[in-house]
Formats: structure tokens, C-alpha cells, sequence
């Protein structure tokens, strides 16, 4: 997966042969304009993406595709059999967050208003699509 196959918005910050790593307009999320970990970022990994080092990936684990807004705010992860399959997957994922069909608001425990609103101009949800259903 390389910058020419990732959606408009997405960056490949990162690739190896266990995993990819993308992010969604790293001009933007620099700590001025919005706050740099709540940098969209999707993951891509051969077996559950683990923060302790060493842990052995093997042959049968399945590839997992995780969309985070915030290091401890994400949707439920997808799985995939193969590595192809998780990078369509994680391709469409990023497509459908940058057109704003992602509805990210339900990922939130404790809603952030006013971060949402300048997330749905980046994401160019209108007024009326932004707003959350009850």
C-alpha cells in the first residue's frame, strides 16, 4: 500500500509486511488548527495490534483493520484472511471517512461539540448531516 492507493485526505505513514499505518491530513492535525492525537489514523495489522514489543505474529492470525480518532477512542476492528483483502478494506474504511459517512460522534463516550464541528467541515458533512440522530 503506498500514498497513490490510499483515498484523497489519507497518508501512508508507515508499511512493512505485517503492517500499514494511515493517516487523514497529517496538514491539519499538527496541534494549531487540531489537536495531533486526535490524528484519524487507520491500522493494519497481521494479528491484534499490540503496544508491547517482541509479540510473534503467526502464519494463521488474521489481518485486522482498526480506525482511532484518539489513541483510546476506536471503532470495532474488522478481520480479514488476507493481507489484500485488509488493505481494500482499510482503502474503502479511509474513503468513507474522508466523504463523512463514518459517523465518528458514536465512538465517543464523552461528546467533544465543538471538535466534531470542525471535524465535519473537514470531512465536508453539512449542517444537516452533521447533526446527530436520537
Amino acid at each position: 500500500m503506498d500514498d497513490g492507493t490510499v483515498p484523497e485526505g489519507w497518508e501512508v505513514w508507515t508499511g512493512s509486511d505485517l503492517k500499514a499505518v494511515l493517516v487523514f491530513r497529517p496538514d491539519v492535525f499538527d496541534g494549531d488548527a487540531f489537536p495531533a492525537p486526535c490524528m484519524p489514523t487507520v491500522y493494519v495489522t497481521k494479528g491484534k495490534r499490540r503496544r508491547k514489543p517482541g509479540r510473534n505474529v503467526r502464519p494463521g492470525d488474521p489481518w485486522y483493520v482498526t480506525l482511532y480518532l484518539e489513541p483510546d477512542v476506536n471503532a470495532d476492528r474488522e478481520t480479514y484472511d488476507t493481507r489484500a483483502e485488509a488493505a481494500a478494506a482499510a482503502r474503502d474504511l479511509a474513503q468513507r471517512f474522508a466523504d463523512g459517512e463514518i459517523d465518528y460522534r458514536d465512538l465517543y463516550q464523552v461528546p467533544r461539540e465543538a471538535y466534531f464541528e470542525r471535524l465535519d467541515e473537514l470531512t465536508g458533512r453539512g449542517e444537516d448531516e452533521g447533526e446527530r440522530e436520537e
